[in-house]
Formats: structure tokens, C-alpha cells, sequence
């Protein structure tokens, strides 16, 4: 696929960088830090080709071109800088010169934050995930036991909102000392929903203006939503190395793979012809969602995180599969 082809340049680039600047293990750790950051964020990807084919093809050319700054530079790094220095009460200069010079203190400072971060990213793909299920026109089911129960209900306005916010206040009475940042943080996550979702939805008059804001929106949604997959992985990568470069480079390369893989599945027209993939992603979110509330009581290892969406993202697609063969003559 062509897409990839550029992701694939760029990664050569940045491994053979990394093994000039720090040798094997260098390498190695990029490496590694890009296939997990892949690998585990295919169901991103999934959901981010459903609102991309929403998309012209000049924003679809702008979310691979345009955002693979904002996924490397501004989510992998300014954001939890900006994170620390709002949870710390650290200027972002000095959180910053932390990162480069004490990436130890700098990575204790960022899993100090992590409340706030898991409480904004459990919110925000929550909203995400229970929106798509409570939808009282969703007619494809998957597992329809689940399903059809939650697409009756999804008549009722704004029950995926309600229940959220039942489930942030919930975990703010269950850790009082860190009630103010749970709400705080959880209440950021769920206003961004609801804003960018309701800009997106409200352009979807066919005028030029509307194409231009549509795509605009979207544009803003989907980099919001590659904000809330990825926060907790930089967490994550800090128990892997404290080396910032190492980190950025790649879970950057990772970023960049995503959003190839993005495009690739919307102009193969993926989601068209396996049917399930689309559910399996969203419960990969929820399972994503559900770990990182969690998180914040208790410590939930990487590897459960990532094999919750991955396990539902291969039984999605086995089953599209069988539907597939079923309905052929």
C-alpha cells in the first residue's frame, strides 16, 4: 500500500539515526517502543478510518500530513508537559528543561499526573465507546445479546453522558483525596466530547462552507481522540526507558504508522467489507476506557491493556469473515 511507504522511510531514517546516537540499544528501544505503540493502537486506527471517511480527500491528505506533527511533538510530548506543569505546579519551561536534561524526575513528575491523565482519557474514550453503542438507529450488530439492549436505549438523550459522569463521580467519592483532580480532569475530557462532537454533527449541511468546517472538525476530533489513546502510553513508556529522545522517536514512528494505517483502511474501503471490525474497535475502547480508570486505584499492567484491544479486534475480525463466507451463494 502506498500509504505506508512514507511511514516506512521515515522509520529507516529514525532507526538508523538512533543507532548512530545510542548504538544497539538505542535501537532496540525505538523499536520496540514503535511496534508496541502500533501494534496496540490498531483499534485507533479502526475508529479514526470511520471518521476520516467522512472526510475530503485534501483533510484526509491534511490528518496524514498536517497531524503527524501534532501526534509526534504535541500529544507524545508538549501535552504531558503541559500536564505536568498544571498537576505539579511547574512552569511548562521548567517541566520542559526536566524532560531533556532529568527525565527521571521528569517521568516521576509525569506518573504523579497520572490520575488526572487516566481520569481525562477514561472520560473522553468512555464517551467515545458507549456513544457509538447507544444508538437507537445502529441496525448491524455484533454481539447482539449486548447490543440490541443498548441500541434500545440509546433513544434516551444523552444516556452515554449521564452514565459517565455517574461513573466520574463514582470514582471521585471512592478516592477523596484525589476528587477534585478525577472531576476536574474527567470533566475536561467530557466537555471536549461534547464540543467537538457537536461542531462535527452540525456540519453536515453539503455547502462549501460546511464541507470546510466538517473537515476542519473533524480534523480537531480525531487529534483529540489520538490525545486519549496515547496519553497513558507515554506513561507507559517511561517504566520501559526515561531516555525523552528514545521515546519521542518511537512512539512517534508508531504515530505515524497509525495514521498511514488510517487512510489505508478508508481508501481500501476495509470497513465496508468486514462489517464487525467497527464494533470490535469501539469495545477495544471501552476495555481501553475501563483499564484506565482502573488505573487510577489500582496498577493495571501494559500487557492487559493492550491485549483487551487486541483480542477484540482479532475476534471482529474472524467474525466479519464468517459473516462474509455465510453470504456468499
Amino acid at each position: 500500500m502506498r500509504e505506508l511507504v512514507f511511514p516506512a522511510v521515515i522509520s529507516a531514517i529514525v532507526l538508523a539515526a538512533a543507532f548512530i546516537w545510542g548504538g544497539v540499544s538505542a535501537l532496540f528501544l525505538v523499536a520496540l517502543l514503535a511496534i508496541l505503540e502500533t501494534t496496540l493502537s490498531f483499534d485507533n486506527a479502526v475508529v479514526n478510518a470511520k471518521v476520516l471517511a467522512r472526510m475530503s480527500e485534501r483533510w484526509q491528505r491534511r490528518f496524514l500530513t498536517w497531524g503527524i506533527p501534532i501526534a509526534v511533538f504535541g500529544t507524545r510530548f508538549v501535552l504531558p508537559i503541559l500536564i505536568v506543569s498544571a498537576a505539579a505546579g511547574l512552569s511548562p519551561i521548567a517541566v520542559a528543561l526536566l524532560a531533556f536534561f532529568d527525565p527521571v524526575s521528569y517521568g516521576a513528575h509525569l506518573e504523579d499526573a497520572h490520575v488526572a491523565i487516566a481520569s481525562f482519557g477514561s472520560v473522553f474514550l468512555l464517551l467515545v465507546s458507549l456513544k457509538y453503542f447507544f444508538n437507537d438507529r445502529k441496525t448491524v450488530h455484533w454481539i447482539e445479546m449486548i447490543e440490541k439492549h443498548m441500541s434500545r436505549w440509546g433513544g434516551i438523550e444523552a444516556i452515554e453522558i449521564a452514565i459517565v459522569l455517574l461513573i466520574l463521580l463514582l470514582s471521585a467519592f471512592l478516592l477523596p483525596e484525589a476528587a477534585a483532580t478525577i472531576l476536574i480532569a474527567g470533566l475536561i475530557g467530557a466537555v471536549l466530547f461534547i464540543v467537538i462532537e457537536g461542531i462535527a454533527q452540525s456540519f453536515q449541511v453539503e455547502t462549501t462552507e460546511g464541507v470546510v468546517g466538517a473537515g476542519l472538525a473533524l480534523f480537531v476530533y480525531l487529534n483529540i481522540l489520538d490525545s486519549a489513546f496515547s496519553l497513558d502510553g507515554v506513561v507507559g513508556a517511561f517504566a520501559i526507558t526515561s531516555n525523552l529522545p528514545v521515546i519521542i522517536a518511537g512512539l512517534g514512528i508508531g504515530a505515524i504508522f497509525v495514521r498511514a494505517f488510517t487512510v489505508a483502511l478508508v481508501r481500501a474501503k476495509t470497513l465496508d467489507n468486514l462489517p464487525y471490525l467497527e464494533h470490535g474497535a469501539h469495545y477495544a475502547i471501552f476495555g481501553l476506557a475501563l483499564s484506565m480508570l482502573v488505573g487510577i486505584f489500582i496498577h493495571v499492567p501494559e500487557a492487559i491493556t493492550g491485549l483487551i484491544g487486541l483480542i477484540f479486534i482479532v475476534f471482529a475480525y474472524i467474525s466479519s469473515r464468517r459473516e462474509q463466507a455465510q453470504s456468499k451463494p
